[in-house]
């Protein structure tokens, strides 16, 4: 190892390896927060049956992904439907913010002061499209929802922990390049070559350290010095390289980047490239209702659902009274932690599964910036990386060279935190926030123009953000949830193995569209399908 950062021995080696292990709870944790997939997401749409006159009617609960691609869905087969959403928007945690709109947060109502301009938004919701989710893709083709690329990871943001490098901000390109040096060069340093004899020829070992060499950009000697991986000091245009001098690798061992952050873009779901809706992710939204002619009924709260022989009936209120609808299905997508105390029905059993999934708390904080000072230092779109309650922040990937922007201030995952943030007010937050900014970009608080904040959990009519499944709850619950009971079908993401992402939501309708399909099929006694 480089001689710069001391000398250490096999054992502490394999006891910085074993300190590793915590990176599989931060999986555990994301695959909770519908971070990552715990399993593949239904891909296909389903196949409904051609009524040819007969008459079905659905009533579906909840306005968001889900519901919506329901509605479409179903009038297409010539299905009577009625979408009933309690909010007063259409979209649920699909949210886009702009000028004017309003945050219906319990006890702290905000109205976002944005400038008024087509590129100073923030996706309160979701904001980022993988490129294998299948279902969320399709909508846009169809519906003619334009996308462009999200830049997910910039090596030129910045990564900060406050108990390494003394506090300061390092660039993320040379974090993750000493990193993968300095393990490289210990990997190098720790394997003997007679330990190949036995499964490797000679022409393997050598092409394996070959490997590493290329992988930690190694010298000949097996040493990580420099590499240009992690940008210039200075020069490499008209003028030579000089390659910056590395960190010292106990510093990056400090550093918790490494635990989480540095493997970000490695994970499926955040994978590059990844996409974002011209204009804000609430476009989906929009082209779902501009070829919906169902109605949909907005502030509109579920009173009651009642399960009869033959079919659903649903209370709701609306303009200060009661109204009634019944339907031969409902699909329900109101979040599961709220339905018990909507008056219904179900099977004791069915309650239960629903009050034993967790609920998620996540929190953003969208920030107007006066200047886009961020691409002054190199950096278009991306992440920045913190050990503050603040966790990132984002840079906007759209209007670049515009003078201003909307940064994502605050992305928070931990919950305490959450709770934390939530119980202050809207203004405390920002001011949280713009201190917490000012650790990695000084003078960030010159540049604020206006903040909003979304706290997930104190959101009215959701309180909450994705399902928090367990494994035992999952073993338990799910499939207990996901099966119709009687002709009430409960969906969303909630109900998927793709919880806080859309295409676990569409995939979600799907499944229960499809079986909802195969029961008509059955009463129709027909073969014809609408696809």
């Amino acid at each position: 190892m480089a001689g710069e950062t001391g000398t250490f021995s096999r054992r502490t080696f394999l006891n910085w390896v074993g300190a590793a292990g915590g990176s599989s709870a931060v999986y555990q944790a994301s695959i909770a927060l519908g971070l990552l997939p715990a399993s593949d997401a239904v891909a296909d749409r389903a196949a409904l049956p051609n009524l040819d006159g007969a008459r079905r009617s659905v009533v579906i609960l909840g306005a968001g992904i889900s519901g919506l691609a329901c509605a479409y869905e179903l009038e297409r087969a010539g299905f009577a439907c009625t979408v009933i959403e309690a909010s007063n928007r259409i979209g649920g945690r699909n949210l886009t913010i702009r000028r004017g709109d309003v945050v219906d947060e319990a006890g702290y109502q905000q109205v976002c002061d944005f400038d008024d301009h087509p590129n100073l938004y923030f996706n309160a919701g979701p904001a980022r499209i993988p490129g294998h989710h299948r279902l969320v893709l399709h909508y846009c083709k169809v519906l003619g929802v334009p996308l462009e690329v999200f830049v997910n990871e910039n090596r030129h943001a910045w990564v900060h922990d406050s108990v390494a490098f003394e506090g300061r901000p390092v660039r993320l390109r040379e974090f993750v390049t000493d990193a993968r040096g300095f393990m490289t060069e210990l990997m190098a340093k720790a394997i003997s070559p007679g330990d190949f004899d036995a499964e490797f020829t000679e022409a393997d070992a050598e092409r394996f350290f070959l490997f590493l060499r290329r992988y930690g950009d190694l010298d000949e000697n097996d040493v990580y010095r420099k590499s240009g991986r992690a940008g210039y000091a200075e020069g490499g245009m008209v003028k030579p390289a000089v390659y910056k001098a590395p960190y010292d690798f106990r510093e990056i061992l400090k550093h918790e980047f490494w635990t989480r952050g540095m493997h970000w873009t490695a994970a499926e779901d955040q994978a590059a490239p990844m996409m974002q809706a011209v204009g804000g992710n609430d476009q989906l939204v929009r082209g779902f209702v501009r070829h919906i002619e169902s109605p949909i009924i907005v502030g509109a709260p579920v009173q009651s659902i009642m399960l009869r022989e033959g079919g659903v009936d649903v209370i709701y209120a609306k303009g200060g009274a009661s109204q009634t609808i019944s339907a031969d299905f409902c699909l329900n997508s109101i979040p599961k932690h709220l339905l018990p105390g909507i008056r219904n029905n179900f099977p004791a059993d069915y309650l239960k599964g629903m009050e034993s999934v967790g609920r998620g708390k996540l929190m953003k904080i969208g920030i107007q910036m006066a200047e886009r000072f961020w691409e002054k230092q190199d950096i278009y779109g991306g992440i920045s990386w913190t050990d503050q309650p603040i966790e990132q922040i984002w840079y906007p990937s759209h209007g670049i060279h515009d003078n201003k922007g909307v940064m994502l201030g605050a992305y928070v995952f931990n919950a305490g935190t959450c709770l934390e943030f939530g119980r202050l007010t809207p203004e405390e937050r920002l001011a949280r926030a713009i201190a917490q900014g000012e650790k990695i970009h000084p003078a960030y608080a010159s540049h604020v123009q206006s903040g909003v904040s979304v706290v997930w959990h104190r959101m009215n009519h959701l309180l909450g953000c994705t399902a928090v499944w367990r494994r035992d709850t999952r073993e338990r619950w799910f499939n207990r949830l996901q099966q119709p009971e009687g002709r009430h079908y409960l969906m969303g993401d909630q109900i998927s193995y793709h919880p806080g992402w859309q295409e676990g939501a569409l995939g979600s309708a799907h499944f229960a569209l499809a079986d909802l399909g195969k029961r008509v099929q059955a009463e129709l006694g027909g073969d014809a399908v609408h696809a």
